[in-house]
Order: C-alpha cells, then sequence, then structure tokens
C-alpha cells in the first residue's frame, strides 16, 4: 500500500508537445508576384508565403525581381510571415 502513496506524491508529467509552437525558420529569394490583395506573395522557386496584417510591410517595394528575406512559421500548412525584408 505505501507503493501506491508514494505514486499518488509524484503526479506523472505533462506530456511534452511533439514540436514547439512557433518554430521560425527563414528563406531568402526573389520575388516573382504578390497577389492584389497583398496577402500572398511568391517568390520565384514557387514557396508562397502569406503576408498577415500585423506585419507592416511597404507593399509597394515587393514588386517582382526585389530580394527579400523572410522569417516564417508553418501554419495549417502556410508559411506565414514573421518578418520581411526587402534587400537593397
Amino acid at each position: 500500500m505505501l507503493g501506491a502513496a508514494a505514486a499518488q506524491q509524484y503526479p506523472a508529467a505533462a506530456p511534452a508537445a511533439t514540436a514547439p509552437a512557433g518554430t521560425e525558420k527563414s528563406i531568402e529569394g526573389t520575388v516573382k508576384s504578390l497577389d492584389a490583395s497583398g496577402k500572398m506573395l511568391t517568390l520565384q522557386d514557387g514557396t508562397q508565403l502569406m503576408i498577415p496584417a500585423d506585419v507592416k510591410i511597404s507593399r509597394t517595394e515587393l514588386k517582382a525581381g526585389a530580394n527579400v528575406k523572410v522569417s516564417y512559421e508553418e501554419k495549417g500548412g502556410l508559411k506565414v510571415v514573421k518578418n520581411l525584408e526587402v534587400k537593397q
């Protein structure tokens, strides 16, 4: 019976998440296009990145041929931009 009491004193650890939420990745590339809404950026290599409203960038700088450095998170199968920098 002592073993049962000891087990109650040391509860099991909470299960760990399988992947850390918010793991950022980064990519550099050349802009191929920006959709009319200004929310979907496509790079020359075909990578598509969704730009949320809270990411403040100058959409006029995101023209075809511009070089960019992007950090993003994958959420629900989409690459969601966290930070976007247009390189000069």
